[in-house]
Parts: C-alpha cells; sequence; structure tokens
C-alpha cells in the first residue's frame, strides 16, 4: 500500500468513525456510500504547490460532477494551527477569487483543531479534528439538497459540540486517534 493510499484509507477510516459514527455530519453516510467522495493527497510542504492543489480539485468537481465532496489532505505540511489557519485564509480567497463562491464551500479539518471560542482541552474541538491536515470541498448545491431534506440544520453544529461534551475529552481523542491505528 502506498504511503498515499494508507492516508486515504485513514482519511475514510476518521470519516466513517467520526463523522458518521458520532453523526456530526448526517449527510455524509449517503455520499460516501454512493462513492461520490474524491480523496486527494498532496504531499508537497510547499504553500503554493498545496493551493495549486486546491484550484486542481475545483477544477475536478468543474468536470467531475458525479463527485459530490473532495478532500485534500495534507500530511506533510501545516502541522501547527496557526499555519493551518493562514492557509485556510489563503484557500477562502482563491475561491472567491477564481470566481467559486457559491459553488464551492470550504470546511476545515485539523488534528490540533480550535474553535476560537474554546477553552484549552475542550472535546468540542474533536468535531472538526481530523487525522491529518486537511480542506474539504463541497458542492453548495449539494448542501442546498441536504438542507431541504434534513430538518434543523442550524442545530448540528450545536448538538455536535453536546455529543463531543457529553463524551469527553478522553473518549474523542482515543476515538480519533483509532482513526491512525486502524
Amino acid at each position: 500500500m502506498s504511503s498515499s493510499q494508507q492516508i486515504i484509507d485513514q482519511t475514510i477510516t476518521w470519516i466513517r468513525k467520526i463523522v458518521i459514527g458520532c453523526n456530526f455530519c448526517p449527510f455524509a453516510a449517503r455520499t460516501l456510500q454512493q462513492h461520490h467522495v474524491h480523496y486527494q493527497v498532496e504531499p508537497s510542504p510547499d504553500t503554493t504547490v498545496c493551493m495549486d492543489a486546491l484550484l486542481k480539485e475545483m477544477a475536478r468537481l468543474d468536470k467531475e460532477l458525479h463527485i459530490e465532496t473532495s478532500f485534500l489532505i495534507f500530511p506533510n505540511t501545516f502541522q501547527q494551527f496557526d499555519d493551518y489557519l493562514g492557509m485556510t485564509a489563503i484557500a477562502e480567497h482563491l475561491l472567491k477569487e477564481n470566481g467559486y463562491e457559491g459553488v464551492y464551500q470550504l470546511a476545515s479539518f485539523h488534528p490540533m483543531y480550535r474553535f476560537a471560542s474554546s477553552v484549552k482541552n475542550d472535546a468540542a474541538d474533536y468535531t472538526n479534528r481530523s487525522i491529518y491536515p486537511m480542506l474539504h470541498l463541497l458542492r453548495e448545491s449539494s448542501i442546498d439538497k441536504a438542507v431541504k431534506y434534513y430538518e434543523n440544520t442550524e442545530n448540528i453544529p450545536e448538538r455536535n459540540v453536546d455529543f463531543a461534551r457529553k463524551k469527553g475529552l478522553t473518549f474523542m481523542k482515543l476515538l480519533r486517534d483509532s482513526c491512525i491505528n486502524s
């Protein structure tokens, strides 16, 4: 198994165990089961190369309409959360600059993710703590359809935070870490 394939497999495990298993995203299971997810590993530690990879992913989504969502995984860079936040700001700028605002949405996941409002060691941060730094590209049209189908989508973030806090820091950390060792 290649290094990239191992990273993708671990990411899929993380999606299954955390995103779907904890029901953090009620839309994810269907998309995963229908194989409408693309995974791209960008091994370069260079930010410019990583941002070029993001542009390529948006172009891929333009061409391959069966892909609903794409995960761009950065295993060798953006290890520090502040560096990652700087990269996400650049990514958001590129999205707008290239005419993709309203077409695609970026979601962010990082191993050290921390909400601005959270306290240190808040289990709620694990709702966005992945095993690798990554950007998640979603089609806005898919989000619109999902919101129409599922009720009370505006309550999802609060529900996720409550779930993670009830499970606790140790549980959430062990569950996330188990995705690496699977």
